[in-house]
Parts: structure tokens; C-alpha cells; sequence
């Protein structure tokens, strides 16, 4: 999923078209992908990431050294700055993850100056994540328990409506879901597979706890389901939701 994160983070900033000198606030930054593309695109005054995740800070730190960011651990439900300080406020691929989503949206639009931007994006897991859904197809047909731990079915908010929802209860207006969209190259099915086997997530989480031989029964069954072109690779349609709205003044 980390390979199209840039990618997508891109293109949201230049679907929000905040313009140049602005301060920023990304939420729940993880790594600092979306706030490469802040400063990549965006010309913005200063960025503040905040993660619960020590981890992902320190990568963030040592991936983005410009001196107009500063990162710090914080909850999105409780965001460690002051209110109305940020004219554009941020999350990538993070929301779906927050207990209490609603919370997090309250402290957004605290910390966002009035007529500033409030806008995140999720992975649409339910249908547009198509490596996803052919490797669940795959892993239910042969357990149908697996289906539970299926990111369409947990994350039932990385649809347009729930999102809507969710920036409307929050009070913003000019609230708009627009997706974004592209596509995931493989160069085989055997770098489609691999990452499967890194153990970080749903779907490698539930392949590490089959047996071997259940891996490769699995592995058998989703390269029968996919298309693959002459020269080997496969192309699969990959897209985002993002949700944006504007604080009131």
C-alpha cells in the first residue's frame, strides 16, 4: 500500500489547492508522506505532524528535514495545539484507524482558523482497492471466517457517504468527496505477492497465521483470479476517497 501512498498524497494537495504561505497541520503523519507533499506543492509557511506512533516519527523526522516542519506525538482526538491556528488541516490514510473518528473531526475543526480547510483521505477498501479485494475474494472462498477481518467490512467509514456525514456532523461547509484514482503497477504476480508476506496489516496478518501449505493454496487461488498481461505484469485499479470542507468564520 506504501508504494501509491506518495502518489495519492500528491495529488490531494493539488485537490485542495490551499494556496502558497499557509500553515499546516497533518494528523496522525505516520512516516511523513503527506507532509512531503505539503511541501513539495503547497509552498506552505510551516507544517506541524502529529502521531501517537514514536516509531513513525522518528522515520518522519529523518525523511523531512526541512526547517518549516515540526513533528510531535500527540492523539488526534486530543491535538496537542492551540485552537484556530492552522489555515489547512490534514490526514492521510489515518482517519479509519482513530477510535471515535467523530472526536478527531471535532479537533480538527478546533485547530483549523475559521474559513480554513479541513480535509483528509482513506483507502476505499469496500471497492476501489483492487489488490485487496482479489486477495480477500481468494482467502474467504477457502475460509469464510477470514471474511471479518476484511478492510471493506471494518472500516465501513472509507465510503463517500460516511465521510460526507462526518464533515457535515462536524459543522463545516462546502463539504465535497471527490476520489482519487490510479493505478498499481506489478511487474508479476510475485511482486504482487510478496508484500503479502510482511506480516504488517489485515490481510499479511491473517496469511502469517495459515500454515505453509494453506499460503500456497491461497497464493494458487488469487493468482487464478487475476488478469495478467503478456509480458508478465498486472494492473489493478487503485482509489482513494478524499473529504474536505471549510471551517466557518
Amino acid at each position: 500500500m506504501g508504494r501509491w501512498s506518495a502518489w495519492i498524497a500528491d495529488a490531494f494537495v493539488r485537490l485542495l489547492a490551499v494556496p502558497s504561505g499557509r500553515s499546516w497541520l497533518d494528523v496522525g503523519c505516520g512516516t511523513g508522506a503527506l507532509t512531503a507533499a505539503v511541501l513539495a506543492r503547497a509552498e506552505p509557511s510551516r507544517v506541524t505532524g502529529v502521531d501517537p506512533a514514536e516509531g513513525f516519527l522518528a522515520h518522519a523526522r529523518a525523511r523531512v528535514t526541512d526547517p518549516r516542519v515540526t513533528f510531535y506525538s500527540g492523539d488526534a482526538r486530543s491535538l496537542p495545539v492551540p485552537d484556530g491556528s492552522f489555515d489547512a488541516v490534514v490526514s492521510g490514510l489515518a482517519l479509519n484507524f482513530v477510535p471515535g473518528p467523530e472526536r478527531a473531526v471535532a479537533e480538527c475543526v478546533r485547530a483549523a482558523a475559521p474559513g480554513g480547510a479541513v480535509a483528509a483521505y482513506v483507502w476505499d477498501y469496500a471497492e476501489g482497492m483492487a489488490m485487496l479485494r482479489h486477495f480477500w475474494t481468494a482467502a474467504v472462498a477457502l475460509d469464510p471466517a477470514a471474511a471479518e477481518l476484511d478492510e471493506g467490512r471494518r472500516f465501513p467509514l472509507c465510503r463517500p457517504e460516511p465521510l460526507r456525514d462526518l464533515w457535515t456532523g462536524a459543522g463545516l461547509r462546502d463539504v465535497a468527496v471527490r476520489p482519487i484514482e490510479t493505478v498499481a503497477v506489478f511487474t508479476g504476480f510475485d511482486d504482487l505477492w510478496t508484500p503479502f508476506l510482511g506480516g504488517q496489516g489485515p490481510a499479511p496478518g491473517y496469511l502469517a497465521t495459515l500454515s505453509a501449505e494453506d499460503r500456497e493454496v491461497l497464493r494458487d487461488r488469487l493468482r487464478e483470479g487475476l488478469v495478467v498481461a503478456a509480458d508478465g505484469s498486472i494492473v489493478l485499479p487503485a482509489r482513494a476517497w478524499a473529504v474536505s470542507g471549510v471551517r466557518p468564520r
